[in-house]
């Protein structure tokens, strides 16, 4: 039977001494839409169950820069391994109670990481056009998808980050300190994998939802959000540590 999740914590729970990738996460924007669990149930993988918060889990709808992805202690690359990236993910938790995202699409602008992502991690990469840029006190993420598709696949997202926020709410904590991530990285029929990262404590900052229009997320396979996001949170980012894939034990039968 599935063991209580661990507590959510700010900080990451072990560093990871010998990482498999550096680099780091710049500008992000975070939006956060409340479905019931059993809307997002069938869509993460076996050995896994929606991670909840108050009886209700989430889809998240996340853009930001990639920044100088390294593999190793190697230094990180600064032209393939910088590029814009927009995620829809969803929370999940695995037998041993370990807290992680499940990725439904991960759009970038470099189709170099994007062929690795895909065919060395079985990472849902998809090659789209990009931008991130600040006007002012805004800043604005586009993105429109190439391949695999479906093409037409697009977000335009703004914000306006406000205040840092000198204590982050537990819902605030459980949608954005996420310590590992789910995927069968050894291919479709290899059992679930968990891959850990690390950073320091994120700095958030509340933010303004000026303009969000985007099928990103029913494209991923989940229900068009028909009201506003019930979180939008922006961080200037942190550096970021990714350990190597754990084979962890699914989710036994009753």
């Amino acid at each position: 039977m599935l063991i209580d999740p661990t507590p959510v914590t700010p900080d990451a729970p072990a560093p990871i001494r010998a990482p498999l990738l550096t680099q780091q996460w710049l500008d992000l924007a975070f939006l956060h839409w409340a479905v019931e669990p059993g809307a997002v149930a069938g869509l993460l993988p076996d050995g896994t169950v929606p991670d909840t918060h108050e009886g209700v889990t989430y889809v998240g709808l996340v853009a930001f820069r990639m920044h100088r992805v390294g593999w190793l202690r190697l230094p990180g690359v600064p032209y393939l391994g910088t590029f814009p990236e927009t995620n829809v993910r969803l929370y999940s938790v695995d037998a041993h109670g370990r807290r992680g995202v499940v990725f439904r699409s991960m759009d970038a602008s470099r189709l170099i990481p994007v062929v690795m992502g895909r065919v060395g991690f079985r990472l849902p990469y998809v090659w789209s056009r990009m931008s991130v840029r600040a006007d002012g006190d805004t800043v604005t993420y586009t993105s429109s998808r190439r391949r695999p598709g479906p093409r037409g696949a697009y977000s335009r997202i703004t914000v306006r980050p406000g205040e840092p926020i000198a204590e982050p709410t537990p819902l605030e904590h459980f949608l954005t300190a996420r310590w590992g991530m789910h995927n069968a990285f050894f291919g479709g029929s290899s059992p679930l994998a968990y891959l850990p990262n690390d950073h320091p404590r994120w700095p958030l900052h509340r933010a303004e939802l000026l303009g969000c229009e985007e099928n990103l997320i029913a494209a991923a396979g989940l229900p068009a959000p028909s009201e506003p996001p019930t979180s939008v949170l922006y961080s200037p980012g942190v550096p970021v540590r990714l350990g190597r894939p754990a084979r962890p034990a699914g989710i036994p039968t009753p």
